[in-house]
């Protein structure tokens, strides 16, 4: 299967990164190399781009989509949380530019062999990270029902938690879940109808929150920020695009705990505790996609995007 996926705020995201020709910029979340084509063919002055990605699949596609500009771009299969040691291992101390885009590919969601879609009945997977020894089956049939229903709520955002979870439990017990269906089957069997009805596709949720466990994506985020924003060069500015409110919660409060570090109670007069102001949010309110982006790509729909600027030096 081909590896496809539409960028998603393209135009939006590469004008806000300010490209220099002569700049070195790192895209996070590589996939298809949609963004990234747009970044390799403006760095005409001996600039350079890194990207990373931990999927194999895209770092394949990735690399044939890039070739004209092989002589700019280094394609490094790792996840984007050890991106200072990627970039330390190429001797890069500093980059101009940072990008994450946090959205599942069209590939990883209509690909039956990745286990990602609930429209399909296919083995459960899920791993972004085909090499990862975590896949959504063995959470599914080994995690307490406890910490399963935790994730379908904390994750999912899902009000019917407990009862997926207690209805996974008991469908264990007489056989492993095996496949998606067998998953969709018991979310339906969990959430009263008329919920359904009003609610859209029942099954989103759960899928979504069982897809972050497997990849950790929010804790490898939330660990992650602070450290992108280290390795920007003064002015250099980090990009990420999410896709749900609780991705954009971590990375709105990061961006804003980095630009306002201060810790000291609101009635001193001076600052004491000697924080100091990594930059500037430069996004006050996120970026959304356009309305004729809408119509061409309804998986924009909850697409969000934050900028934040490294303080330029004084």
């Amino acid at each position: 299967m081909e590896f496809k996926h539409t960028s998603v705020l393209l135009q939006e995201t590469i004008s806000q990164l300010k490209i220099r020709p002569d700049g070195i910029y790192v895209d996070g979340t590589l996939g298809g190399a949609g963004h990234s084509f747009e970044i390799a063919k403006r760095l005409t002055g001996g600039g350079q781009l890194v990207g990373i990605d931990q999927d194999k699949d895209a770092i394949a596609a990735a690399a044939k989509r890039l070739e004209p500009y092989r002589d700019r771009v280094t394609i490094v299969r790792s996840n984007y949380e050890n991106m200072p040691q990627v970039l330390s291992q190429l001797g890069m101390k500093g980059v101009d530019g940072i990008l994450l885009d946090l959205g599942v590919s069209s590939y990883q969601l209509d690909n039956p062999e990745r286990g990602f879609s609930y429209n399909t009945d296919e083995p459960l997977d899920m791993r972004m990270d085909q090499d990862n020894p975590v896949s959504a089956r063995e959470i599914l049939n080994t995690w307490p029902e406890e910490q399963l229903e935790q994730i379908i709520r904390d994750y999912g955002e899902e009000k019917f938690a407990a009862r997926i979870a207690k209805n996974i439990a008991a469908h264990r017990e007489k056989k492993p879940l095996e496949t998606t269906g067998e998953l969709a089957a018991i979310i339906r069997a969990s959430i009263p109808m008329k919920m359904q009805v009003r609610g859209g596709n029942p099954c989103k949720r759960t899928f979504q929150a069982i897809r972050i466990a497997c990849n950790r994506e929010l804790d490898v985020l939330r660990d992650s920020i602070d450290g992108m924003i280290g390795l920007l060069n003064p002015g250099g500015r980090l990009c990420i695009i999410t896709f749900h409110s609780l991705e954009d919660r971590i990375v709105k409060n990061a961006f804003k705990r980095n630009e306002n570090p201060c810790i000291c109670p609101p009635e001193f007069p001076v600052c004491v505790c000697g924080r100091k102001s990594k930059g500037t949010v430069i996004t006050r309110k996120a970026i959304l996609p356009s309305q004729e982006e809408l119509l061409d790509n309804k998986r924009s729909t909850s697409a969000k995007l934050r900028v934040f600027e490294k303080i330029k030096e004084q």
